[in-house]
């Protein structure tokens, strides 16, 4: 029986990176995966997905999933899932539980105010097994959330959502 997967953790712990090896690891065996993200995260190219720490695959956007025959895939693997809506949280619970096809969701539990996004919340609700990805802060103890800097101060205020490049 299919499951859904969300790992979340704060920025810098390696949410990408794992998702590209766990891509890796089901190609190694001969599986068929389908790497996906929402189309609003474009900060490294519109189909890709890129790691700080280099490594780099193709992806396709959550919005144009109902194009392809799930059913030919071994396992989704969703990136910044954290953008995902509650309609396209649904259609990845629709995936495991009607099509029996894995998903593992990779993002954010919560922007830099500490407010859960809405794709993440629903995950946290909806999910089979939740897992936390650990990192380090600059404190030198557990990352616990996230921060924003704007030319080079941490700010507290601002829009949920801001894709940049990384201060």
């Amino acid at each position: 029986m299919a499951k859904l997967y969300f790992r979340y953790g704060a920025m810098g712990s390696s949410k990408t990176a794992n998702a590209i090896m766990v891509q890796y690891n089901y190609r190694e065996r001969n599986q068929q995966v389908l790497m996906v993200k929402p189309a609003l995260e474009n900060r490294d190219g519109e189909r890709i997905l890129k790691s700080r720490c280099g490594l780099s695959t193709e992806c396709v956007f959550m919005e144009e999933l109902d194009q392809y025959d799930i059913r030919k895939y071994d396992c989704i693997i969703v990136d910044e899932a954290q953008f995902l809506t509650k309609a396209q949280v649904q259609q990845l619970v629709h995936i495991v539980d009607e099509l029996n096809v894995p998903v593992i969701a990779y993002g954010l539990r919560a922007d830099f105010m500490n407010r859960g996004f809405p794709g993440s919340t629903r995950l946290l609700e909806l999910a089979h097994t939740i897992e936390e990805m650990k990192t380090i802060c600059a404190c030198g103890r557990k990352a616990t959330c996230n921060g924003r800097k704007v030319n080079g101060e941490f700010v507290f205020e601002g829009a949920q959502v801001a894709i940049d490049t990384v201060d």
